[in-house]
């Protein structure tokens, strides 16, 4: 699938408050905007931006962040191990 559709589309990326503990939790944030941070990391030249089924994944830095696909919503992010 075409990363371009996710990215054309980074303005509706969001999350919502228990995603945003989530993932503040998950990858140890200090940030309280962690959308921006997100966005930041998605945009990257060196993100993997792939689909499948009803997501996106987003790997970079060794973070996986999952964004569904007709939302827009960051569902979680954690690091890889």
């Amino acid at each position: 699938m075409n990363k371009e559709i996710l990215l054309v589309n980074i303005d509706r990326v969001h999350t919502t408050e228990m995603g945003m503990d989530r993932i503040k939790k998950n990858l140890k944030l200090d940030s309280n905007d962690v959308v921006e941070y997100c966005k930041n990391k998605i945009l990257d030249e060196n993100c993997n931006i792939y689909k499948q089924g009803k997501n996106w994944y987003c790997e970079i830095d060794n973070i996986k962040m999952t964004i569904n696909s007709y939302s827009y919503t960051i569902i979680t992010a954690h690091t890889i191990r």
